[in-house]
């Protein structure tokens, strides 16, 4: 499957290649920037790649998924940005995880927002969630800066009681209205 790319003002989103598995494992092996995402412990090399399977594996089951972020100026990897919806999740989510060197750049409202723009415009998506950890407070100000508040609590996996943030996805003029203010 051929993965769109998308463009903000400062990022590419795109697909997965061989290529990024050196900057998605050092993303992975830093356990304060995965805790929150079902590895507390962080991942090596081998488990990283098997991880990269899956995103790409997402985007051929299902059609959209996480993409691989990269910074237009310099091409690093930012981390990953976009759409999950595997088996057993309680709705779509648009989810982020930033490798902590891009950590208050606006890296993840900035790709989080044309990720929800992609999902109503390319999906019909309606309404979006991110589910989020009680103690990720980062994350949860990324969620308010997206338009989006708690709207209860959901068992993922079988292990993890996380907040669920959601937001509905209305017209265009909407949604940039929405983002114009944050």
């Amino acid at each position: 499957m051929k993965v769109p790319e998308v463009r903000t003002e400062r990022l590419l989103l795109r697909g997965w290649s061989d290529g990024d598995l050196d900057g998605l494992a050092s993303i992975y092996a830093d356990v304060e920037t995965v805790r929150w995402v079902g590895s507390p412990d962080g991942k090596n090399r081998e488990e990283t790649w098997r991880h990269m399977a899956y995103l790409v594996g997402h985007w051929a089951l299902r059609g959209f998924g996480l993409w691989a972020v990269e910074e237009l100026d310099s091409g690093a990897l930012v981390g990953q940005i976009g759409l999950l919806f595997p088996e057993g999740w309680p709705g779509l989510e648009v989810g982020w995880v930033v490798a902590r060197p891009h950590w208050g750049k606006g890296y993840a409202p900035e790709a989080a927002r044309a990720s929800m723009r992609w999902a109503r415009d390319e999906l019909g998506a309606t309404h979006l969630i991110s589910l989020i950890a009680d103690d990720n407070e980062r994350s949860a100000r990324v969620a308010e800066k997206l338009g989006m508040a708690v709207e209860g609590r959901a068992l993922v996996l079988g292990q993890y009681d996380l907040r669920v943030f959601g937001r509905n996805l209305g017209s265009e003029e909407a949604l940039d209205e929405k983002e114009a203010r944050t």
